[in-house]
């Protein structure tokens, strides 16, 4: 007699359970939003003041025009310590004003992607007055968040060295960032809760980027010498003619250059003169703005690549062991499913410090909420591509799945942040007295074959810090 009740439950509990894969299967497919494609960059400049973008705007036009390159721009300061060479202001009216004037000149090639940080323009030839006036890690942080949100194949930045020229703190500490920011941007402990995700609707505090490499780190300098600099990198020519523009790479940048009436005080004789006056001008070798060639120093590549190889050759190809990435995730196979936040987030920081063995996690992993709120599990779903994921969640009896479960369409990425939430129970402080911890289950699929589960021990209490 008990045998037959035994299979009788084990039958209605197949029928059960095989109704809900039904139902699943009939869901609707949700697609999981991606990154914003407005901020997507194939080149990211960063660069200290208002008008350094110009060091490289030759170039600039050449991927803008004729390569159809996205390009944005990052400067760390606004240029309040400069000189004024147009009218009265200094300061941080001058810093006000020169912000306009980059804006503007950004504009002229095309670029609209355009931010400013917080760093302190620093009149000093020692990049470290620079980095201690700018307030390092705190830049620091917003340009690897930049870089997390462009997501670029290049950055071009000023070389951190120091040769005879301007020779500008302020220019080698934007090329101290712009190095560390392209080794940590990848890092997933480095400012984890920029990559921690996903998040409620709202979230405060969380933003849902995902770890980016770029592939390529190109340096130029204001050196009065720009032979020593031959054969470190690509170079082109600013007097060649934009097939697009029927302008050479020179006069494109040259007119970009003219809003900068506070640093460019030529700028204003440039626009009055006729086009054959500026060409006749422009043609004699001791006129040009920039070398001629223009070369680009290779600084670090995270692809195979030969140093005077083109900006853009080889970002196809995969990153090199011993690159800059420094995932330190666990080597988990093509798909896999992670508990995700700060356990994710737990799991690398401890493996990249080398904690003793006493230093470790619950196993299983665990948390406290309060009773009647909403539990958040967050998850890491690795894949290569794009992917049809279903996932699937076992509760204890009155807990009620809100949001998380079912049939995804995942971006192209190599992971994606999810969450699912579930309604726990609104239980009084007797019923919370005879309840021991539970553990909710959640089980994920990838082209419908089974990729891994996470399971959370969950206690209800009568009170607890929001999760």
């Amino acid at each position: 007699m008990r045998g037959w009740l035994a299979w009788c439950a084990v039958a209605a509990a197949l029928t059960i359970h095989g109704s809900l894969l039904e139902a699943q299967s009939t869901s609707p497919v949700q697609a999981v939003k991606g990154p914003d494609e407005r901020m997507k960059a194939d080149i990211l400049v960063v660069v200290a003041h208002p008008d350094d973008e110009g060091g490289a705007t030759p170039y600039l036009a050449r991927a803008i025009y004729d390569q159809h390159k996205r390009v944005a721009v990052v400067f760390l300061t606004r240029g309040g310590s400069g000189g004024n060479d147009y009218s009265r202001e200094h300061g941080p009216a001058l810093a006000d004003i020169r912000e306009q004037e980059a804006r503007t000149a950004c504009a002229k090639l095309g670029i609209t992607n355009v931010w400013f940080l917080a760093g302190q323009d620093t009149a000093s030839q020692n990049v470290l007055n620079s980095l201690a006036n700018w307030g390092h890690g705190a830049n620091l942080e917003a340009l690897v968040r930049i870089v997390r949100l462009t997501r670029p194949e290049v950055i071009i930045t000023w070389l951190p060295a120091v040769f005879i020229g301007e020779n500008h703190g302020d220019h080698q500490a934007a090329g101290v960032l712009a190095t560390e920011a392209f080794d940590l941007a990848s890092d997933p402990i480095a400012f984890p809760a920029q990559v921690a995700g996903a998040s409620k609707r709202l979230e405060a505090y969380l933003e849902n980027l995902t770890p980016w490499q770029p592939k390529k780190l190109y340096y130029f300098s204001d050196a009065d010498d720009q032979k020593q600099f031959q054969g470190t990198g690509p170079a082109y020519s600013i007097k060649e003619l934009s097939p697009s523009q029927k302008k050479s790479y020179l006069m494109l940048a040259l007119e970009a250059a003219w809003p900068h009436f506070t640093q460019f005080p030529q700028a204003q004789e440039f626009q009055k003169m006729t086009e054959d006056q500026l060409k006749k001008f422009l043609d004699d070798p001791n006129n040009l703005f920039w070398p001629e060639p223009m070369t680009l120093t290779l600084g670090k590549s995270a692809v195979k690549t030969s140093l005077t190889d083109d900006v853009f050759a080889n970002l196809g190809l995969p990153i090199t062991e011993g690159a800059a990435r420094r995932d330190v995730a666990p080597r988990r196979g093509e798909s896999w499913l992670a508990l995700g936040g700060p356990w994710f987030y737990y799991d690398a920081f401890r493996r990249a410090h080398g904690g003793s063995d006493a230093w470790r996690s619950a196993n299983p992993p665990e948390i406290a909420v309060k009773t009647g709120s909403t539990l958040a599990i967050p998850l890491v779903v690795g894949h290569l591509g794009r992917a049809a994921a279903e996932i699937t969640v076992t509760a204890p009896a009155g807990w009620k799945v809100a949001n998380g479960q079912g049939r995804l369409e995942l971006q192209a990425e190599d992971r994606t942040y999810l969450m699912v939430e579930i309604l726990t129970p609104d239980l009084n402080k007797e019923q919370l007295g005879k309840l021991a911890p539970e553990e909710v289950l959640v089980k994920a699929s990838l082209e419908g074959k089974a990729v891994g589960e996470v399971r959370l021990k969950v206690s209800l209490k009568a009170s607890a810090l929001p999760q």
